[in-house]
């Protein structure tokens, strides 16, 4: 590093937000992972070996994946490279395998080349890494927030080891914070500054689990509150409140978005009144869109629901209707009303489970003709086809039933709707054992 490059780094450590300064240099000051970088892991052997493989590091922003990265090239003897897939392309993918090729052909030297926000690669940017990774001139770091399983190529994925990074406890993010006040070098030690634990443990649980927001949160709070007559930052909760309003939802459209509906849909299918509420408010927190929320609904209460209580589908439908004319915020009231009433009532699958034995019917059996008493008759010549002869007029019999075939003679006897004993179903099996 020369002169001008030792001033840089310099002036980086002390104009830097608190979180890029903060960041751990060594394994032993990394926070949490440890099923990762734990003592003793596959993945810490390798890299206190100096051995590293392929890895894509993914999870929620603020968890360590770009420290990480950054840690390996402190301890490494291979040359690092760092690209960003949001600025970096194709033109930066050649320049750095053109320079690993020269690098192991004059020195024997290995690369390792870290990209931060990989998902943001194209397939094609992603594809032209493959052949460079499979013949080890270059060791991949991908970092990615979103899930790799949408995000990233399958045969990236092959070719690398998968890392999932979990949101740091509470209690990690609190040590973090403790450790940036008490640091004159990086971090905020410089200024004298007395911290209520009530503001740190809001910073901490509003923060939900990122450090990079907890962080900046308190240099935010530390750098705007001004000193006391006696040179001192008080920051009390209602500092730390102003420093950070509201809890930060990790959300992603590939990811959260179908876990969290996945976690409500089971609750509402498990009767679980306090659960659907729950993932209910997570979602409409998080901005997800009420007229997804209400399709769910109204495919849920003919799913798991049905006939067991007709009403359901007839009440996630007026809540569908009556979301798109009010919007939010109100509509979470609406919504809230629809899913509980799925909840709540009884459930039974029969419906789809008929119509799917039905589908499977028609789809792998042959497909007879329509029996002759059961065609058409509303068009002149019909009558000569043979066309309704034999049929019988439910209606000119006693109760508006008569019993008579209304299946081709290969589906004769076959059974696809079933009711349950729940709920409504139990007095629609009661009618259907009569009229056997």
């Amino acid at each position: 590093m020369n002169l001008f490059e030792q001033a840089m780094e310099k002036n980086l450590s002390t104009t830097a937000p608190l979180a890029e300064r903060m960041r751990p240099r060594t394994l032993e000051e990394f926070e949490e992972q440890t099923e990762i970088v734990g003592k003793g892991t596959p993945l810490r052997r390798s890299i206190e070996a100096d051995n590293l493989m392929s890895v894509i590091f993914y999870g929620p922003p603020g968890t360590g994946k770009t420290t990480l990265a950054r840690i390996i090239a402190g301890m490494t003897r291979a040359h690092f490279e760092i690209i960003n897939a949001v600025t970096a392309g194709l033109a930066d993918i050649r320049r750095v395998v053109e320079e690993a090729k020269e690098r192991r052909s004059l020195y024997n030297k290995k690369t390792i080349l870290f990209i931060d926000e990989i998902h943001r690669f194209n397939k094609l940017q992603q594809d032209a890494l493959l052949p460079f990774v499979e013949n080890g001139l270059i060791t991949l770091i991908g970092s990615t927030t979103e899930n790799p399983m949408f995000a990233v190529n399958r045969p990236l994925l092959s070719r690398s080891q998968l890392y999932r990074f979990n949101l740091l406890s509470k209690g990690a993010v609190l040590r973090l914070l403790t450790r940036a006040l008490a640091d004159e070098e990086r971090g905020l030690g410089r200024y004298r500054t007395e911290v209520q634990p009530q503001a740190l443990e809001h910073l901490a649980g509003v923060a939900n689990g990122d450090a990079r927001v907890a962080l900046n949160a308190l240099e935010l709070a530390v750098m705007t509150t001004p000193p006391d007559s006696e040179g001192i930052r008080r920051i009390t909760l209602a500092e730390a409140e102003e420093a950070i309003q509201k809890r930060v939802l990790r959300y992603d459209r590939e990811d959260e978005h179908y876990d969290v509906i996945s976690a409500f849909i089971k609750s509402m299918r498990g009767s679980d009144p306090q659960a659907t509420l729950y993932w209910l408010a997570r979602m409409l927190y998080a901005g997800e869109d009420p007229a997804f929320i209400c399709r769910r609904i109204m495919i849920h209460a003919a799913e798991d629901v049905g006939l067991a209580d007709p009403r359901a589908l007839l009440i996630a439908s007026a809540a569908a209707q009556a979301v798109e004319r009010i919007g939010m915020p109100e509509a979470r009231i609406v919504l809230a009303e629809a899913a509980l009433y799925i909840a709540v009532a009884p459930k039974s699958n029969s419906v789809v489970m008929g119509i799917d034995r039905a589908f499977s019917a028609v789809e792998k059996e042959r497909a007879e003709p329509v029996p002759p008493h059961l065609r058409s008759t509303g068009y002149q010549g019909a009558a000569l086809l043979g066309h309704g002869v034999g049929y019988k007029y439910p209606h000119d019999y006693p109760g508006g039933y008569v019993k008579q075939d209304y299946l081709p003679d290969n589906m004769k006897g076959r059974v696809f709707y079933e009711p349950s004993e729940y709920g409504f179903e139990r007095i629609i099996k009661e009618k259907l054992n009569k009229m056997k």
